[in-house]
């Protein structure tokens, strides 16, 4: 079964700020050490475009090691608080979950959605639009970093639906900092841009966050 890659958010050793890649020189598959506020300074600023976008050109919830658990199935074993029971074709049981938006535990898979982070709607206005149709299977499927992809209550997820920071912010509000981090890390991790309006508010949240070290390895 196919598992999350864990990446360390926080402190970092001297060895690993030793061994990070500078984000202006960085290729895919380089790790970058940051701070939450450098990485929002470093993210390119442009206007958001919609032009052609459908949901349908992101292929998710593949089963892409083919274990017949598929990305929605890997998230949630993955965050379970306490494990489910998983059974004939992946089938989910059983188990419990944190989803953080909203401080709410839930022990009914059903009633959880996977949420993309960077929406898919927000990931094509800010670059995805020129990417190839594999490329947005990757995004759309991301288990490479344990923030791209979070099980959530339906209900924060879709009173979400496609907005960024400066649209909407999980209601608790403890879950903020780790929300605007999240955020940062999955748009540099992709190479998105942010407009003005976001990029705005996204320095403003972060300004009552502490400015702690973040890792990223890039996808792209």
């Amino acid at each position: 079964m196919g598992k999350l890659k864990a990446l360390a958010v926080g402190v970092v050793t001297a060895a690993a700020l030793a061994g990070s890649v500078p984000a202006a020189s960085a290729d895919p598959g380089d790790t970058v050490t940051t701070t939450l506020r450098q990485a929002i300074a470093d993210l390119s600023v442009a206007d958001e475009d919609r032009t052609g976008y459908e949901r349908s050109k992101f292929r998710h919830w593949v089963d892409e090691d083919g274990d017949q658990c598929n990305t929605r199935a890997e998230v949630l074993i993955a965050e379970a608080t306490v494990p489910p029971t998983v059974g004939p074709r992946c089938s989910i049981s059983g188990g419990q979950w944190h989803s953080y938006y909203d401080d709410a535990d839930q022990s009914v898979a059903r009633a959880l959605d996977i949420d993309h982070m960077v929406p898919l709607a927000e990931a094509w206005d800010s670059g995805a639009s020129a990417w190839t149709p594999a490329e947005r299977q990757a995004y759309a499927n991301d288990l490479g970093d344990t923030r791209a992809l979070v099980a959530v209550t339906a209900r924060e997820n879709r009173q979400k639906a496609d907005q960024d920071p400066a649209e909407w912010l999980p209601s608790s509000p403890t879950a903020r900092c780790r929300y605007v981090t999240d955020w940062t890390v999955v748009k540099t991790r992709w190479g998105l841009s942010v407009d003005l309006v976001e990029a705005d508010a996204l320095e403003q949240l972060a300004a009552e966050c502490p400015d702690t070290e973040i890792t990223i390895v890039l996808a792209r």
